[in-house]
């Protein structure tokens, strides 16, 4: 049986899958052709922003200070312990390879100020500031537990882990 080479969308399909922090690895997908229904298994591990948190959630994980909600500080400590990790070449930047699909291409020339095609520690923090800033809509300087829930804050978590 000859190979056949899958769809771009398909190949989409996988990174968008990839870019959601509750994104499956293992699961059956159904997807529909305009001429007969059939089934892609996407049997790869994806590369997920976000790991499985559990019943805690990303408060339980990210709370340092145990007041049942997620400030500034602790999210910037997150954020860059994850930097670091993320950071494989140790050159204290992180290109678009290295973000892993954190953001998009068009949010990486946003948060890149020098045009380099990199950010910085600072500059990753500039953008993890700025999506804390989305995910808290009360503006009470935490992002509570139903905050993570809404796209802003599940945008913020692909920052944090």
């Amino acid at each position: 049986m000859p190979k056949r080479c899958l769809p771009p969308w398909i190949l989409q399909l996988g990174t968008l899958l990839a870019q959601q922090p509750e994104a499956p690895t293992n699961e059956e997908f159904v997807m529909i052709s305009r001429r007969r229904p059939f089934t892609v298994t996407l049997t790869a591990p994806l590369v997920l922003a976000a790991p499985a948190l559990g019943a805690g959630g990303p408060v339980a994980h990210l709370d340092t200070d145990n007041d049942g909600t997620v400030d500034l500080d602790e999210a910037k400590k997150a954020a860059s312990a994850l930097f670091d990790k993320m950071d494989t070449d140790k050159d204290g930047t992180l290109d678009s390879k290295e973000l892993k699909g954190r953001v998009t291409d068009k949010e990486l020339k946003a948060a890149d100020p020098d045009n380099d095609g990199t950010l910085s520690k600072d500059e990753y923090l500039a953008l993890v500031e700025t999506r804390f800033k989305a995910a808290d809509p009360d503006n009470d300087g935490t992002v509570s537990a139903a905050e993570f829930k809404t796209h802003a804050g599940r945008s913020l978590i692909q920052l944090l882990y």
